[in-house]
């Protein structure tokens, strides 16, 4: 491994060694060879997982455990469970969510052992490695099978095909852009922890589902229509309730989705970003099909009709404004 100014070569190794659950021994030919894969299947599974191509075919970066995986993927396809033509976007999915997940953890830990400023040395992270990696791993490992169960058990439910009706929505930081060159490193991370643990907690309670959060915008679906709408509401009107939470506006649409790897697409898909990129701050617009959906429960939902915009890909989007019910007066 090339020397990096500032990092410690010994370190590093023992760090490494410890995560991974060996030291690294074996080239990339090495893998190949062990594993029975080609050179090429070999480099294609390794990327599609978000790794760095190795510098050269000399350098030792791979474990046992590197050759285990290329076989267990390899039998997944083999025994026809993994269908090879959406092999390439599961592994994707998978380098991309597990390494959104391990930047986050890192971070926490770094966070807490670098807090002082002190320099520290594998005595002190080696503790706290063998201790958490195993609680970390069974609690991602209990995550997963409890999410696998929900997942297994809404596509009992669903039609046979994999388009499905549900409603799509996007909730957007409102001058996003701006607001992080007025704010430090810590207060940046503050604001982005409170805006995605309220927005969690929102979408999960109304028995939403959020699909991924990209930067400042969160992507969620709701299988019920008034579910949504009390969602979208809920998230407009955050801020006024709690001012360190950031004022966000909301596009929701309701139709037929093509749901696949845990992301969604179509145009219902399209619709919801398009209405959110034109909402006002603190607002929620929606597509007809959902206005339909909360007309028919006034008691919950005022649903007007709202400008007709061109935006991108639509020469005529309409909109429709959603509100809560206004509170009698004298209460």
């Amino acid at each position: 491994m090339a020397e990096t100014p500032g990092l410690d070569p010994a370190l590093f190794a023992a760090l490494e060694a410890t995560l991974l659950g060996q030291a690294p021994h074996l080239t990339r030919l090495d893998v190949i060879e062990q594993s029975g894969v080609t050179d090429e299947r070999a480099r294609e599974l390794w990327l599609s997982l978000g790794f760095p191509s190795p510098a050269s075919d000399d350098e030792v970066l791979f474990t046992d455990a590197d050759v285990e995986a290329v076989r267990t993927l390899e039998g997944l396809v083999a025994s026809g469970m993994v269908d090879p033509r959406t092999e390439n976007a599961l592994t994707r999915s998978m380098g991309r969510s597990f390494a959104r997940l391990a930047e986050w953890e890192i971070a926490e830990v770094a966070t807490m052992m670098l807090g002082s400023g002190a320099r520290l040395d594998f005595a002190e992270i080696e503790p706290v490695i063998k201790t958490a990696l195993p609680a970390l791993s069974d609690l991602q490992e209990y995550v997963w099978r409890r999410h696998l169960a929900n997942a297994a058990g809404r596509l009992l439910l669903q039609a046979s095909d994999d388009a499905v009706v549900q409603a799509v929505g996007f909730a957007d930081i409102v001058g996003y852009t701006r607001r992080t060159r007025s704010l430090d490193a810590d207060e940046l991370a503050d604001m982005v922890e409170r805006f995605e643990s309220t927005v969690n907690a929102v979408i999960s309670d109304d028995g939403g589902r959020i699909i991924k959060t990209i930067g400042d915008e969160v992507l969620f679906v709701a299988d019920d229509p008034v579910a949504a709408g009390r969602i979208a509401l809920r998230l407009a009107g955050a801020h006024e309730i709690d001012e360190d939470f950031p004022q966000v506006r909301v596009g929701m649409a309701h139709g037929r989705v093509l749901a696949r790897l845990g992301d969604v697409f179509g145009e219902v898909v399209n619709i919801a970003s398009r209405l959110t990129s034109i909402a006002r701050p603190g607002r929620v617009l929606v597509n007809r099909e959902l206005a339909d959906e909360l007309r028919e429960h006034d008691d919950l939902f005022r649903v007007r009709r709202a400008r007709t915009t061109p935006v991108k890909g639509y020469s005529r989007l309409e909109t429709w404004a959603v509100k809560p019910p206004k509170t009698p007066r004298g209460d």
